[in-house]
Formats: structure tokens, C-alpha cells, sequence
């Protein structure tokens, strides 16, 4: 495996995680409603999602789980339901009392760090457009012969560079996000109320797509 083909891979990444995309929204909507650490997390359940497309796709699974979409359904579902939950709290927290209203901001985090990774995993996953781009983005930078390594291995290597290169950029989304809304709630009541229904509006809004894909 040429140095070459790998540096490419790391610019070619750079510019698609770096791109707004469903993943990013998640991760800066959790940030903006559960701070600096919702949005790592859920950063870091983006990336253990890449992990296991990644396994799959060196395995030669990702043909057969793109062939399941039972499997699918079924974890778009269970996202779909748990995104308009969000959804629901956060437009709640938005029409309490002020002070009332931060204390439960407050303590958002702290009740849904968990399920905030593993929603964010099961995002990733559930998401037929990452498949497809592991079984047609990712298969570009395999070399093949005899002097080149196993593919299998091929595969992880690129999996792992894939992870080391778009994590980073999806925890500054949520670190930035999350220091932002910590900002902007102070500001005032006002702004934090507009600002809760916005994010209440993404995770809906996300709901919905995951709902789209259910057939």
C-alpha cells in the first residue's frame, strides 16, 4: 500500500467529513442542548458506527447488510423513534420557566451521555448512504497484486484513517457548538428558548429522513 494513495485518502476524507451532513447536524444538536460533552459523545458514536461499516466492508458483509434492509428498518425505526423523543424534551425544556428550564438543561447531559452515543451509533449505522460509500468511495484506494497488502487489511487501514481523520473534525463541531449554545443561553432567556427549538426542529427534521428510509 503506496504513502501516496494513502495521503490521498486523507485529503479526500478530510473534505467529505468536513462537509454539514446528518451525522454533523446529530453531533452539533446534541452539543447545542447538552453541551461541549453531548457533542463529543456523540461524535464519538459517529465514528464507532465507521468502525463496524468498516469491519463489515473488509469482511465482505457490506453487500449483505446493503441486501438486508429488514435489518435496517428495524434500527431506523428504534432512531427514528428516540430522535423525536429528543425532539420532545427539547421543545419542552424551551416552554418551561426559565428556571426551570435550566436545571433540565442542566441535567440533560447527565441522563443521556449513554443514550446520546448510542443513538449516534446506531445513526451512523442505520444510514444506507455511509454503506454505499464504503462499498464505492473506499474500494478506489485498494491496491491489488501481489506486492500489496491482503485487501482485507487494506480495508481497516483505511477504515482507521477514515476514523483519525473525521473524528477530530466532528468533536471541534461539537466541542465549538456546544460552547456556543453555553454562550448564547446566557444571553438571555429569549435566545435560549429560540435556540432550543431549533435544535428541537433538527432532531425532528432528522427523524423524519431516518423515517424516509423505512420501506
Amino acid at each position: 500500500m503506496e504513502l501516496s494513495i494513502v495521503l490521498g485518502f486523507v485529503v479526500a476524507v478530510f473534505f467529505v467529513s468536513i462537509v454539514p451532513g446528518p451525522d454533523m447536524l446529530f453531533i452539533i444538536a446534541n452539543a447545542a442542548v447538552g453541551g461541549r460533552r453531548a457533542g463529543v459523545v456523540a461524535a464519538a458514536g459517529m465514528s464507532t458506527g465507521l468502525a463496524v461499516h468498516t469491519v463489515a466492508a473488509a469482511l465482505g458483509l457490506g453487500a449483505l447488510i446493503q441486501a438486508a434492509p429488514q435489518v435496517l428498518n428495524g434500527v431506523r425505526i428504534a432512531g427514528a423513534a428516540f430522535l423525536l423523543y429528543l425532539a420532545y424534551l427539547t421543545w419542552r425544556a424551551s416552554r418551561q420557566p426559565v428556571g426551570e428550564a435550566d436545571d433540565e438543561v442542566l441535567e440533560l447531559p447527565k441522563r443521556t451521555l449513554r443514550k446520546t452515543y448510542v443513538m449516534a451509533t446506531l445513526t451512523n449505522l442505520a444510514n444506507p448512504k455511509v454503506i454505499l460509500f464504503y462499498l464505492a468511495f473506499v474500494p478506489q484506494f485498494v491496491s491489488t497484486g501481489a506486492d500489496n497488502w491482503p485487501v482485507t487489511i487494506q480495508f481497516l487501514v483505511l477504515g482507521a484513517v477514515f476514523i483519525a481523520v473525521g473524528f477530530p473534525v466532528d468533536a471541534s463541531a461539537g466541542l465549538l457548538a456546544g460552547s456556543l449554545a453555553a454562550t448564547l443561553f446566557r444571553a438571555g432567556s429569549t435566545v435560549r428558548r429560540r435556540l432550543e427549538r431549533i435544535c428541537a426542529g433538527i432532531f425532528a427534521v432528522l427523524a423524519a429522513r431516518l423515517a424516509a428510509d423505512i420501506h
